[in-house]
């Protein structure tokens, strides 16, 4: 199941980015592909490259599906072409986020800038009191 999943992501990508002419999909990157047990059908998952469109993008996918599969069947020997259904990859937008999350986490710097420890007479820091909320 692993093969054909990758497979799929390489032809499509191949696909995709060299025999589509849809502006739309200028800049889609396949990131995963995923195949259900009995291989009739194929979640496909598109990034977007510069950060384009990608609800546009992905109704030109849609457009194209059936080309996309008659293209996969003449280049993979396969019992079966699954059924193609493409969704936007969540981790190409997240990615930045969580880098800057990381980041901030790595630093010890709170979310609101406020300081989480306060130091003690001798100049060590120790955490600061929380505030009851009653």
């Amino acid at each position: 199941m692993e093969r054909l999943a990758e497979a799929l992501r390489e032809e499509l990508a191949e696909l995709i980015a060299y025999e589509m002419s849809d502006p739309r999909v200028l800049d889609v990157t396949v990131s995963e592909v995923i195949t259900s047990p009995d291989k009739r059908h194929a979640q496909v998952r598109v990034g977007s490259a510069s950060g384009g469109d990608i609800k546009e993008a992905l109704k030109a996918l849609d457009n194209a599906r059936g080309f996309l599969r008659h293209q996969l069947a003449e280049r993979l020997d396969t019992f079966r072409i699954p059924e193609l259904h493409f969704e936007a990859d969540v981790s190409a937008t997240i990615g930045p986020r969580m880098e800057t999350l990381l980041k901030r986490v790595k630093k010890g710097r709170p979310r609101d800038g406020a300081s989480l420890t306060a130091e003690s007479a001798d100049g060590s820091a120790v955490p600061a009191k929380k505030k009851d909320a009653r």
